[in-house]
């Protein structure tokens, strides 16, 4: 309790103390002790509100995806004879949906434990706090509280959605293919084990499975699928519409991380170039590890970005060689970025193009927030939709695949 909120008491106890020793009236100083007495209680029962109680807390996980639930076990233990029947817990957060703190009483030697479900809606890097435990007496005089653990950072990976319509074409050079392939030859992607044949080299055995089965094994394996892809993710602040789950930048964001997931699970090297306000690079892997890279930074973007999507594209160039696959996920309708991506494909690189339906996106976040404050829905913007159809045509002459992406659909149906 700050010296403010004492400060009316302690004009009280003053002013009563004086006029009792002015009139020597008996019922003055009962008064006057009794109320040094509440509050010299109130002052003791909050220093030994925090004595000889443990807490904790602990997180099942550090890192999940939208639409997923966080969940916080609290424990309170009194280990004292002595009750404490006023605590209150909770941890300060900057989750959106926060963490309900609680306030409970515990008995002499008396334990609590409880769960907390938080779900995660909005992708981002949050801190948790170390908890915090406050005490008081029943009449507000006093406060003491107490700060326990360590403060922990969570990530919230965008959404990923499953994509099993979803392919990604070949890449144009001899010898490619976009999905796994048996072959004779040994490559990277041993998949299998089978009995050993008159022909089958040394070097193929698998003497791990050899010695579990008794008999030679040896390995066999795909081709190599050289159809790998490399994301280019527009987040130039000028091409951004919609607002919240609307919003085109959060539209893309689980674009590329549904598609980046469904490369990896197909053994793809996955390569990622963001144009935000700090550009970003992840050069081109496979593997849990590069997955993990790839929703880490999706969690931190933002359409902030000041680099046009052209200037992205070329500056990448160097980094994708001849057999790989780029993929540009934008909502920008200004067609300068479709000339040096149609020269990639003399070069034996693929090209395919998600374009976000920004009027769509502007569209439907109009329209939440019209019903959310009864307001008239404002008339559909005619511009927009023939940008959109120019764009595309665009897109067709140099016959690059797009795939149209607007809120309200499933993912899945529409990256078919």
């Amino acid at each position: 309790m700050t010296l403010l909120r004492r400060l009316p008491l302690i004009i009280i106890v003053g002013i009563l103390l004086v006029v009792a020793l002015s009139t020597g009236e008996p019922f003055l100083f009962f008064i006057l002790y009794l109320l040094l007495i509440v509050v010299g209680g109130s002052y003791l029962l909050t220093r030994i509100g925090l004595s000889d109680l443990e807490a904790g807390y602990a997180l099942d996980r550090l890192s999940a995806h939208v639409g997923e639930e966080l969940r916080v076990t609290y424990t309170l233990r009194n280990v004292s004879r002595l009750p404490k029947p006023w605590l209150e817990a909770h941890n300060p957060t900057t989750l959106p949906t926060g963490l309900p703190g609680r306030v409970l009483g515990l008995g002499p030697r008396a334990e609590r434990s409880w769960l907390i479900r938080s779900p995660l809606v909005r992708r981002g890097h949050y801190r948790i706090e170390p908890m915090t435990i406050r005490t008081g007496d029943p009449f507000g005089f006093f406060e003491a509280q107490a700060a326990v653990g360590q403060g922990v950072t969570v990530v919230v990976y965008p959404r990923i959605d499953r994509l099993p319509l979803w392919r990604l074409p070949p890449a144009g050079i001899e010898g490619s293919h976009a999905h796994a392939e048996r072959t004779l030859q040994a490559t990277p992607l041993a998949t299998t084990v089978r009995p050993w044949a008159p022909g089958d080299a040394y070097s193929r055995i698998h003497w791990r499975s050899t010695a579990r089965h008794g008999d030679i094994q040896v390995k066999d394996f795909d081709l190599e699928q050289t159809a790998d892809a490399w994301i280019f993710l527009d987040l130039e602040q000028k091409s951004q519409a919609g607002a919240g789950d609307d919003a085109t930048v959060e539209l893309a964001v689980r674009a590329v991380a549904s598609i980046a997931d469904k490369a990896i699970l197909e053994n793809r090297s996955v390569g990622l170039t963001t144009n935000g306000r700090h550009q970003s690079i992840l050069p081109a892997d496979r593997g849990a590890r590069q997955q993990a890279k790839i929703m880490s930074l999706l969690a931190a973007v933002d359409g902030d970005g000041m680099t046009p999507l052209d200037e992205s594209i070329v500056a990448g160039l160097p980094r994708i060689r001849r057999g790989m696959t780029v993929i540009v996920i934008t909502a920008s309708t200004d067609r300068d970025w479709i000339r040096p991506l149609a020269t990639l494909r003399g070069r034996g690189i693929g090209c395919v193009v998600v374009l976000i339906n920004a009027a769509a996106c502007e569209r439907a976040t109009a329209l939440a927030r019209a019903g959310a404050f009864g307001a008239v829905p404002p008339p559909v913007d005619e511009s927009a939709a023939v940008g959109i159809r120019a764009i595309r045509h665009a897109l067709a002459e140099y016959d690059l695949p797009v795939h149209m992406v607007g809120p309200g659909a499933p993912l899945a149906t529409q990256l078919a």
